[in-house]
């Protein structure tokens, strides 16, 4: 039988390689394992760790198209990071300058939960554990 432990990665697509990377860094403080320039791709790969080990990839690709979000399109909908507090990683946030959703909460499970987006527009999201 297949067991899955764990998400190790998700991999993200940039169109600014230096925004992303500072949005992710400075204002995510996700930590940086590895960074790697792929000149036959004229590409950058970018390894970043959270806590609790599972990872980030952030690429660059010359001339890669635009995510479509809004209206809503097939494929991963969004990026979450669980967190102990919404409202002060909001307020983390808003110190930072980045514009967040309201604070809303799941009816499912009765925790809150807030969205935002990196540079790019990708859909982030912010839940409480």
């Amino acid at each position: 039988m297949l067991q899955l432990n764990g998400i190790h990665h998700a991999a993200i697509i940039c169109a600014d390689y230096q925004v992303s990377k500072a949005f992710y860094t400075d204002v995510l403080g996700l930590r940086i394992v590895a960074e790697h320039y792929r000149a036959e791709r004229d590409s950058w790969k970018l390894d970043l760790a959270l806590a609790d080990g599972s990872q980030i990839e952030l690429f660059s690709f010359p001339g890669a198209p635009v995510r479509p979000s809004f209206p809503e399109a097939q494929g991963l909908r969004h990026l979450a990071f669980q967190v102990d507090d919404v409202e002060q990683s909001v307020l983390a946030l808003h110190g930072k300058g980045i514009a967040t959703e309201d604070i809303r909460i799941d009816p499912y499970t009765g925790k809150a939960f807030c969205f935002f987006s990196d540079p790019d527009g990708l859909p982030l999201e912010l839940y409480e554990v």
